[in-house]
C-alpha cells in the first residue's frame, strides 16, 4: 500500500514538474517587437508558462518544445486600447445603462471584451463606464481569477462629472429622479469622497470630465466644468493612493489646465493649440485623441436624434482638430491608441491605427502607439507592450505585414495572452 502511495505521489510530482518545464516555441516569419524600429526575420520566441523566456534563432528550439509555426505571418505584441467603455452600447447610451441590471451589464460587457481580445486587444483601459455599480470590475476580477478568457483590464469605475456636465443626464425634468451614467460630484469634499469610493471598489485610474462632451446632451464641450480647486483636489486625492488621473478635455483651457494640474493623460484633446503641445512636451503627458469615434459618427449618426450634437460638432471642427493632431505627432507628443469603443462593429478599434497613419504617423509609430506607448501610459511597460524576454507572452499575428498595410491590424489571425492561445491559426 505504501509503495502504491509513493508511486502515485512520484507520478504526480513528475507530472507537475513536467508541466512546469513545458515550453512553447513560436517560429515567426517576420517579427515586430515594438522595442526598436527593426523587423526581424525567421526569429523564434520561447515561452514558459505566461512569460517570454528566450528570443533567438531556430537553434534554440529543443526537441520537447511545443511548436507554433507562424513562418507565414508577421508577429507583434498584443494590442492595447487605452480608451474604451465596454458597458456602453447604442447611440442613446446615456439611458441604456438603466435598461438592465448591473449583473446583465456585466454579462453583456464580458461578451464585448472577449470579442476585443479575439481581435488582438490583449489589454484595455476603461475610461469610466456607464453602470450604476462596477460591473466592468466584476468582469476584470472574473478574468483575473481564470473563470473566463478576456483582456487585461485597467481603468476607472465611473467618469466624474459636475452637476449638469457631460456625465449628468440633462434632459429629464426636475420632477424625475434617475441615476446618471456618470458619477456627479460638486466641490472638494464630494470629489474626495467619490475618489475614495472609486478606489475602494477597484479603480486603478480616476477619470475626470474636465470639460463638456460631444456625445452627451445639454452641455458644451467648449466649457470647462471643474474649477481649479476641484481638479487639484482630485489629482492630490488620487496621488495619495498612487492612482493616476485621466482627463476628458475638449476645450483648450480645460486641456491646458488639466496638464498643468497633474493629469497623466488627456482624452480627446479636440481644441488643443500650440501652447497645449508645448505643455504636453513639458509635463510629459500623454494624448489619446480617439479619432475613430468621430469618423464613425459622421458615417453612421447623421440621422440619430441622440447624437445630433456629436454629428454637427464633429463635422464643424474635424478639420481644425486634425491639423493640431498632425502637429502634435510632428512635434513628438506621446500619443496612444484609444478607440472610444463602446461595442461598435467588429474590428472598429483597429481603425484608430489607420487614422493615426493618415494624420502623419508611420505605420511603425502607429503600432508603437497601440503597444509600447500605451504600456508606458499604464505604467506596465515592464510587463506588456513589447516582445522582450521577461515580459508577459501577449502576442498576435497577421497574415500580411502591417508595416506595408496598417489595415492588417483589423485582420488579426492569431492571439495569445499570457502564453495561452486564444485564437489559433486555422
Amino acid at each position: 500500500m505504501k509503495k502504491v502511495l509513493l508511486l502515485s505521489i512520484s507520478i504526480i510530482l513528475f507530472s507537475v514538474t513536467s508541466n512546469a518545464q513545458e515550453k512553447t516555441a513560436i517560429i515567426c516569419g517576420k517579427l515586430i517587437t515594438a522595442e526598436d524600429n527593426k523587423v526581424y526575420n525567421n526569429t523564434v520566441i520561447i515561452i514558459k508558462a505566461d512569460k517570454i523566456v528566450e528570443i533567438g534563432t531556430r537553434d534554440i528550439i529543443k526537441p520537447d518544445y511545443k511548436i507554433i509555426d507562424l513562418t507565414e505571418y508577421t508577429v507583434l505584441p498584443g494590442l492595447i486600447d487605452a480608451h474604451v467603455h465596454p458597458l456602453i452600447y447604442g447611440d442613446d447610451y446615456q439611458v441604456n445603462h438603466l435598461k438592465g441590471s448591473s449583473a446583465f451589464n456585466a454579462l453583456r460587457g464580458l461578451k464585448t471584451v472577449q470579442n476585443w481580445l479575439n481581435e488582438g486587444w490583449t489589454s484595455i483601459r476603461v475610461a469610466g463606464d456607464a453602470d450604476t455599480q462596477y460591473a466592468h470590475f466584476e468582469i476584470r476580477d472574473a478574468i483575473n481569477a481564470g473563470l473566463f478568457d478576456g483582456p487585461r483590464i485597467y481603468g476607472a469605475g465611473h467618469y466624474l462629472s459636475v452637476t449638469g456636465g457631460g456625465g449628468d443626464i440633462n434632459f429629464f425634468s426636475p420632477d424625475q429622479s434617475v441615476i446618471s451614467d456618470g458619477l456627479v460630484v460638486d466641490g472638494v469634499d464630494e470629489i474626495q469622497k467619490a475618489i475614495r469610493e472609486e478606489i475602494k471598489y477597484g479603480s486603478d485610474w480616476i477619470k475626470l470630465l474636465v470639460t463638456g462632451a460631444f456625445m452627451s446632451e445639454g452641455d458644451d464641450p467648449k466649457n470647462v466644468q471643474f474649477s481649479d480647486e476641484e481638479i487639484i483636489a482630485a489629482v492630490e486625492e488620487a496621488k495619495r493612493r498612487g492612482i493616476p488621473v485621466m482627463a476628458h478635455a475638449h476645450a483648450t483651457e480645460g486641456i491646458n489646465k488639466a496638464i498643468k494640474l497633474g493629469a497623466r493623460s488627456i482624452e480627446h484633446g479636440t481644441f488643443l493649440n500650440d501652447e497645449s503641445i508645448d505643455l504636453f512636451l513639458e509635463y510629459d503627458v500623454f494624448l489619446i485623441p480617439t479619432v475613430s469615434v468621430g469618423e464613425y459618427g459622421l458615417e453612421t449618426w447623421k440621422d440619430s436624434k441622440a447624437q445630433a450634437k456629436m454629428y454637427e460638432l464633429t463635422k464643424k471642427f474635424r478639420e481644425d482638430s486634425w491639423k493640431m493632431y498632425s502637429k502634435s505627432i510632428e512635434r513628438g507628443v506621446k500619443i496612444g491608441v484609444g478607440s472610444d469603443n463602446v461595442g461598435f462593429p467588429p474590428n472598429f478599434a483597429a481603425t484608430e491605427f489607420r487614422l493615426l497613419v493618415k494624420l502623419g504617423m508611420t505605420p511603425l509609430q502607429a503600432i508603437m502607439a497601440g503597444t509600447k506607448v500605451n504600456a508606458e501610459l499604464l505604467m506596465k511597460d515592464d510587463e506588456i507592450g513589447s516582445i522582450k524576454v521577461g515580459k508577459l507572452a501577449d502576442i498576435i499575428a497577421t497574415k500580411e505585414n502591417p508595416l506595408d498595410d496598417i489595415s492588417e491590424l483589423s485582420r488579426v489571425e492569431f492571439v495569445m495572452k499570457g502564453g495561452k492561445v486564444i485564437k489559433a491559426i486555422n
